[in-house]
């Protein structure tokens, strides 16, 4: 597919150049769709396109960031030439470091703006890998007009959201309503998981899986009360099939009015507020609950950056779209229209996003208590670290196995990995 897609390019460029135009560069730009992320895209490039006389080919990739990831690692480590520009997580960075250029001089006055935390989770021994278009932190998206009918508070604690949302879907099936479900999450196995899991045992108190320090913490009573609760949420609040959830799947079933509760990421506020809809207006948003009678809330720091392939034969019109998807024209544009949280400070206080895009600044609360995976203390290795986090949880989730005796075989395994160097 990208080899005819090159060619339409040079084809175009041909015409161009022999009726006189200057020659026009096609930048091929890949990334995981999700939603409405294709057309989004091809709005917030536009100015760009414009300006330059350039193009921009977007290459889609499955929503599954493992997914995108795999296939990434081979496209790179084959020196492939046809992709230019990478989106990548937030947790890339170290992984990926040595195929990106370094954006650091390109990016110099552009940095600064952006929340410094942020920058620095895109530095790798001072190399700036990456730019950050976007950053991430789930919410609890809940019905305000369900609960307002049965009588029912927001939860504060998993605990509360598990009772309510029993509750709320018992009452509404007893009238009639046969599809609804009390909750839905993303339960498959992939890296979606390890965030939601994470989530629940950050929240009990029960640690960061691995923490900065590189102390194995996972195998410990209140990690594993956390999946213990969880796994009773699956085919009573939840159905069978969440084990199977990602982003979207989740999302289909919350949008066509399906659920009570759900947890996701910011883009879908604005895909539920849409015009055809039909809980248009009917949710809400507020922070993941806490639990084990902790106070703590926890919400995974995600994001998506760009980078540029030291491979690329087009590096510097590659650099000028990476440099300008990170800007604050097409943050704010990305903002408007994909609901997507931006990473330039001055943007959380601008009265056009204000606007149209409440849910922005009120995600502020959401974005504080955002806790991140661990990728720095495991570098390289985080993946394999992630892969049995997700595949322990998912067993537990499943039946296969206690969460008692696969955290202590996952303590086992996670301590064979690092005594081989991360």
């Amino acid at each position: 597919m990208i080899k005819n897609l090159k060619i339409r390019a040079l084809s175009v460029a041909t015409a161009l150049l022999l009726s006189g135009v200057a020659y026009a560069e096609n930048i091929n730009y890949v990334s995981g769709v999700t939603g409405n992320a294709l057309e989004n895209f091809k709005e917030i490039v536009a100015p760009w396109e414009k300006s330059t006389g350039n193009s921009v080919t977007f290459v889609p990739m499955p929503s599954s960031s493992t997914d995108q990831f795999g296939q990434y690692r081979l496209w790179l480590a084959a020196g492939n030439k046809d992709i230019d520009i990478y989106q990548t997580d937030v947790i890339w960075a170290p992984q990926l470091a040595e195929q990106f250029i370094d954006l650091a001089d390109a990016a110099k006055d552009l940095a600064p703006k952006h929340f410094k935390s942020i920058i620095e989770s895109q530095t790798v021994n001072g190399k700036l890998v990456a730019l950050p278009i976007f950053t991430d932190a789930p919410a609890l998206y809940y019905r305000t007009d369900l609960l307002e009918k049965h009588g029912a508070s927001i939860p504060k604690t998993w605990e509360e959201l598990t009772t309510t949302a029993q509750m709320v879907q018992d009452a509404e099936r007893a009238e009639g309503n046969a599809d609804i479900w009390g909750f839905v999450w993303q339960g498959n196995a992939y890296e979606g998981l390890t965030c939601n899991a994470l989530e629940w045992v950050k929240s009990f108190g029960g640690g960061q899986i691995i923490e900065a320090d590189g102390t194995i913490s996972i195998n410990n009573v209140k990690a594993i009360a956390a999946i213990d609760l969880v796994k009773t949420w699956v085919g009573s609040i939840s159905p069978e099939g969440v084990l199977a959830y990602q982003e979207e799947e989740a999302r289909g079933v919350w949008q066509t009015g399906n659920a009570v509760f759900m947890r996701n990421w910011p883009y879908a506020y604005g895909l539920g507020n849409g015009d055809d809809s039909p809980i248009k207006g009917k949710f809400d948003v507020v922070p993941l609950p806490t639990g084990g009678g902790h106070d703590t809330s926890a919400a995974t720091l995600g994001g998506w950056n760009v980078a540029v392939s030291k491979y690329s034969e087009h590096i510097d019109i590659a650099t000028s779209l990476a440099v300008y998807l990170a800007s604050e024209e097409a943050q704010k544009t990305r903002a408007l229209v994909s609901s997507n949280l931006p990473t330039i400070v001055a943007l959380y206080d601008d009265a056009d996003i204000a606007r149209e895009q409440p849910i922005i600044p009120s995600w502020k609360s959401v974005f504080l208590q955002a806790v991140p995976r661990p990728s720095a203390p495991t570098k390289s290795k985080y993946n394999e670290v992630s892969s049995k986090f997700w595949s322990a949880v998912h067993s537990s989730l499943s039946g296969d196995g206690t969460t008692a005796e696969n955290f202590e075989i996952l303590e086992a395994d996670l301590q064979d990995l690092k005594g081989s160097g991360w």
